[in-house]
């Protein structure tokens, strides 16, 4: 309870997650609900710099969160991502001097964000779009059609989901290998279809 206190007058939040452990990606989630509901209604997180680290790094063979599934939670929301190791102190340095410099523009910006500070590169619909492709269990999934849907169904959700998530125009982490996905989820579907 005591870290309830200090979430008032916050300026600056670092929430740390294990590579090793989705337990700990998932509680992410949950670190801000609480620190939202200890602000009460009143409270704006806007204007707050959170930094994401994703600890452990060193551990490779261990890793179940990869690099862009945790960018792309962090990134979507406006913070700062970092891959870090307490144990070599990989990126240690460097985050903190990020973190340390965006607080400092936070306090010459009169506690608010200076504007363009959140460097979100791509939109919710595009992140919503990588995590759906993430979790899809077939090739109908991937493409958010029902199985027996026709050909033109099929190649309309795919023009659909190549515009959106096309490496030319989407920034977003991740967004490669979804779009390489939604293509193989095609042709895999199109070879099946009479």
């Amino acid at each position: 309870k005591v870290r309830n206190e200090f979430y008032k007058d916050t300026q600056g939040v670092l929430l740390v997650y294990d590579v090793g452990s989705k337990e700990s990606f998932d509680s992410l989630d949950s670190w801000l609900a609480e620190m939202k509901q200890e602000l009460g209604p009143h409270g704006n997180m806007e204007n707050v710099v959170f930094v994401v680290c994703a600890n452990k790094v060193d551990a490779c063979r261990l890793r179940v969160v990869d690099e862009s599934e945790g960018r792309l939670w962090a990134e979507s929301r406006g913070f700062l991502y970092w891959e870090t190791s307490a144990q070599s102190g990989e990126g240690i340095q460097e985050m903190f001097q990020t973190f340390y410099s965006a607080i400092v523009d936070l306090c010459d910006n009169g506690g608010k964000r200076p504007p363009g500070s959140a460097g979100i590169s791509f939109t919710r619909e595009q992140a919503d779009a990588i995590r759906r492709i993430r979790g899809s269990k077939d090739s109908w999934d991937m493409l958010g059609l029902k199985p027996g849907a026709s050909r033109d169904e099929v190649n309309k959700a795919y023009r659909k989901l190549a515009v959106l998530l096309h490496p030319d125009k989407c920034l977003a982490p991740g967004s490669e290998d979804a779009f390489k996905a939604v293509v193989n989820a095609r042709t895999a579907l199109l070879k099946n279809i009479k």
